[in-house]
């Protein structure tokens, strides 16, 4: 008797979830909040996220580089949160400044929401010309724990 080597073909929603909260600011460009990578080490993949409201969609603090550092946090939270995720379990963090002139006083406000044992791997690079003239946009991946 033959071997059978048909291979099922799994569609991409059977593998990845797409996590869209209404508690963080929606998308200004093609790309979603954040993806969940379905299996047994879940991952999440947030989308870099800037100083926006999430309930206006407006730009906030647009001097000021620790307001929006703060801002930014509290939306990556919503989206953690969302996904069944927190800090604690952030693995990676990529973190663009418009300057690196600003990378003390984001460390300053960054620290206070990393402030555990294990702080995620990160990458800081200065960048022009962040979406809305930002200061500080950040992109993350964490685990979500397993019940």
């Amino acid at each position: 008797m033959q071997e059978d080597k048909t291979v099922k073909k799994i569609k991409p929603n059977e593998l990845i979830q797409t996590i869209n909260t209404d508690k963080a600011p929606k998308a200004i460009g093609p790309y979603s909040q954040g993806k969940v990578i379905l299996s047994s080490a879940q991952l999440l993949y947030v989308s870099g996220q800037l100083s926006i409201n999430p309930e206006t969609s407006e730009f906030l603090h647009n001097d000021d580089v620790q307001l929006q550092t703060e801002q930014v946090l509290k939306n990556i939270q919503s989206i953690l949160t969302e996904a069944g995720s927190d800090l604690d379990h952030v693995i990676k963090c990529n973190v663009f400044l418009d300057n690196m002139d600003n990378f003390l006083l984001f460390n300053q406000v960054y620290a206070k929401y990393f402030n555990f044992e294990n702080k995620p791997a990160r990458a800081c690079i200065a960048v022009e010309g962040l979406p809305k003239k930002a200061k500080v946009e950040i992109e993350c991946i964490a685990v979500i724990p397993q019940n």
